[in-house]
């Protein structure tokens, strides 16, 4: 197991690697002067804007500039925003929220997709799986930002049940509707996978071996249907945390949610490059954990599954 995880570990580095460099090819390649789109239409001395270029490493070949921003990553220095403020300051502000959020929606997602879905495979043909059928379509053909204003609009300035808006405040109660918005298109998928696994699962052989040998209904759906249906559900799962964070960012921009997305959408619209490849490389690292976490879940799912040399 230990030598599985170091394996992967290792095999992490050049993923991070080739992102970080990826993205600052793409910030390097944006058309326009950040620094000018910095002052606007204001006069600026070709002086300062030379010192602000030297100062931000925009002078160099971006090739320079990912080396620099490597050698300050390993000491947890992601430099300056172009207004001033230290990225990693940005970061620690706002992650937690988005934290928060995409936490909520995965549990949102996962708790009711399994329980919905495995509901919907037992009953396959029934009432409560064609509902649930009609429900997952709509979520999945409506656009992410159509769904979340309609939402907002009805529970949160109709109904009043929710606040419209999070703004400061990124309290639990704030962000349920937000919570509900980003996992909503997860949720219609995670409940397909789970009705369509259980459903296949209900007809295997060892299912019906264990039928056969006089266990309970109960025991059978959760020791052997359910346990087993799971590890499809997983999978998706594992990828589907690192996309909450990356989705967050329409999310945010309806509910006006202080998060990390936000801080990305205002990075991409100045240029600051440190700014997003900071966010990107810490999505991109969390995407790599979790599906680590995924690969060793595997084993607990399915004995089957061992990790070895």
């Amino acid at each position: 197991m230990l030598w599985y995880i170091g394996r992967r570990v290792i095999q992490m580095i050049p993923v991070i690697l080739g992102a970080t460099l990826l993205i600052y090819g793409l910030v390097f390649l944006r058309p326009g002067d950040p620094i000018a789109a910095l002052f606007g239409d204001k006069p600026v001395n070709p002086t300062v804007v030379a010192q602000l270029r030297e100062q931000y490493h925009l002078d160099k070949p971006f090739i320079i500039q990912w080396l620099l921003f490597l050698k300050g990553a390993l000491t947890f220095d992601f430099g300056v925003t172009l207004t001033g403020r230290e990225v990693i300051d940005v970061i620690k502000e706002a992650f937690p929220v988005t934290f928060k959020l995409a936490t909520m929606a995965f549990l949102f997602e996962s708790i009711l997709g399994i329980f919905a879905g495995t509901i919907a495979g037992l009953r396959k043909g029934k009432l409560f799986d064609s509902t649930m059928l009609i429900v997952s379509l709509f979520l999945i053909a409506v656009p992410i930002f159509v769904f979340g204003f309609v939402m907002q609009f009805v529970f949160g300035v109709k109904l009043g049940w929710f606040p419209p808006t999070v703004g400061g405040d990124a309290s639990f109660q704030n962000l349920i509707l937000p919570a509900v918005v980003l996992g909503s298109v997860s949720f219609a998928y995670i409940l397909r996978l789970t009705r369509t696994s259980v459903f296949e699962n209900l007809t295997a052989d060892h299912v019906r071996t264990a039928t056969a040998k006089g266990l309970s209904e109960r025991d059978v759906i959760t020791r052997h249907v359910l346990r087993n249906s799971l590890i499809p559900v997983v999978t998706f799962l594992g990828a589907d945390f690192g996309a909450l964070l990356a989705g967050a960012i329409v999310t945010e921009g309806i509910f006006n949610v202080p998060g990390i997305g936000n801080a990305l959408y205002d990075a991409i619209k100045r240029g600051d490059g440190a700014t997003i490849v900071s966010i990107v490389t810490l999505m991109v690292f969390i995407y790599v954990i979790a599906n680590l976490f995924v690969d060793l879940l595997y084993a607990v799912l399915d004995p089957r599954i061992r990790y070895g040399k």
